[in-house]
This record gives C-alpha cells, structure tokens and sequence, in this order.
C-alpha cells in the first residue's frame, strides 16, 4: 500500500500535470469505487464545469480542492493516477476518467480496485468519517514530542502496531514502520507505553527524518508503485531492514530477520534491536 512518501509524490507531480484544469466529463466504469455520494452517475455530474485548483494530502489520501467540493481518493493497494492524451489506449485496469477541456484525460487505475472515491462540499472533508479521526501529521508541528509521549503512554500493545495505527501519527505503514523503529534501536514488540522518554525523542525525530528522506527520494518502489508520470521511487534503495531478509545489516553485518509482529511481514536487525 503507497505510504505517506508515495502519496506525497503522485500530489506533487499531480499538481504539475492538472491543477488549474477544468473537467469537462467524468466517466465512472466501476462505480463501486465511488463512496460519496452513493450514486456513481450523481458523482459524474457534480464534477462537470469544476476546476482543479490545488491538491492536497491528508495521510494516505489525496484531496482534490475544486470550485465546490473536495475530491477525497484513496489509492489502497494499487491504485494510480496517469495523464493521457485521447489517442493513448486505456488498459484494462483504467476504471475512472477525467476528461478535462483541454483535451488531455486523468485515468485512476487499480488492478485490485479496492480504492475508493468521496465527494465532499468543499470544507467537509476533513470531518468525513474517514478523515476526522486521523492524528497528526509527521511535518506539522502538531507532531510534538510531549504530544507524541502522551499518546504512547496510553497504548498497552506493541510499538509496531501503535505507529501502524492512523489516529495516532499518520502516514506510516510497514515499510517505514519498520525503518524507523530500526533508525531508533528500538525492537517492534516492545510495548509503546514502556519506551523511555530518550526513546521516544529518537523515534520521533526518526520517523520525520525517515519520511522526509524517502519523500525527497520520491517513494520507495518495492511492488508496483509508480508516480504520476510513471516514474519509480528510489528509496528502496537506502533502505536498512526491508525487504532485505537475510543480507547482512548495513550497520553492524548481522543477517536481517524476518517475523510477523501485529500481523506483518516485519524486518529487523537482532544486535541493533535488541528485545
């Protein structure tokens, strides 16, 4: 699933290809994708004559600020978007188009098709159900660090699941879960609410370095993932512990092992974490 690096990368390079576009028609082949409203043909009519003027991200999703309404679109699993000209053939995977009246198409495709689309009057969406019990975002200043002890000192399950879940900083699934708890020295089964203070200040300034890294590296590429102009993310390549089960830690030379913590794949370096 694209993480908060990846979600912040195709925002950039939408924001390069569609902001300030109008669209001209929207045509909807899977209209289970559409949320909000429940009416996949209501979804297509409300988003003609609007233009895109910004996008932006809350998390995971992205937010399409138009004249009216807040396009709220989250990729899931596979879910991309692409910029097209009407000559270029669409692939089976294409289920949403956005013609806008320069001639130029924006197609979301996802081969699982488990994304979904919501349409919000614009100034709504961030109380949307599936927005408004998000936490803090790891850029802003609402990720503090007495905020971020706070939260921990309430949590009895281990550190892994905690920073997996979405109301307590957002963003961050399993890759850079597992790149941040290795960055800190911290072991993913330790339990959140018994982290030192120390520990605690170095995860935090761990997990802001980690993502601002992999963003300035433009996501990190380890299935599918491409931005919006079909361009692979390079951070796998800087990656300590994932998806390196085996190889030696760029650390201190011990073989990465791979369990399952909180239900994951999870990768970690046993002398560089200890339990």
């Amino acid at each position: 699933m694209p993480e908060l690096p990846e979600v912040e990368t195709v925002r950039k390079t939408l924001v390069q290809l569609v902001k300030d576009k109008t669209i001209k028609e929207v045509k909807v082949l899977w209209p289970k994708m559409v949320k909000e409203p429940d009416d996949a043909f209501l979804f297509e009519q409300m988003l003609v004559g609007q233009r895109i003027n910004d996008i932006g991200r809350r998390g995971k999703f992205l937010l399409f600020y138009l004249d009216d309404y807040c396009l709220v679109s989250h990729l899931r699993m596979e879910g991309k978007y692409g910029v097209f000209r009407p000559e270029e053939p669409a692939n089976k995977h294409t289920h949403v188009f956005f013609y806008f009246e320069d001639g130029t198409e924006l197609r979301y495709q996802d081969v699982r098709k488990f994304g979904t689309l919501h349409l919000y009057k614009k100034g709504e969406e961030l109380a949307a159900k599936s927005l408004v019990s998000l936490g803090p975002e790891p850029f802003d200043k609402e990720f503090n660090l007495e905020g971020f002890k706070e939260r921990l000192s309430r949590k009895n399950r281990n550190i892994k699941a905690v920073l997996l879940d979405q109301t307590v900083v957002v963003g961050l699934g399993n890759i850079y879960v597992d790149e941040a708890l290795f960055r800190s020295g911290i072991h993913p089964e330790k339990l959140a609410n018994s982290l030192t203070d120390q520990e605690i200040e170095v995860l935090q300034r761990e997990i802001v370095l980690t993502l601002q890294e992999a963003v300035d590296k433009g996501g990190s590429t380890i299935r599918s993932y491409v931005n919006s102009q079909g361009q692979i993310g390079m951070f796998q390549l800087e990656l300590f512990v994932y998806g390196r089960k085996g190889e030696p830690c760029k650390k201190c030379g011990t073989a990465i092992e791979k369990s399952v913590v909180a239900g994951r794949g999870t990768h970690t370096c046993a002398n560089c974490q200890p339990r």
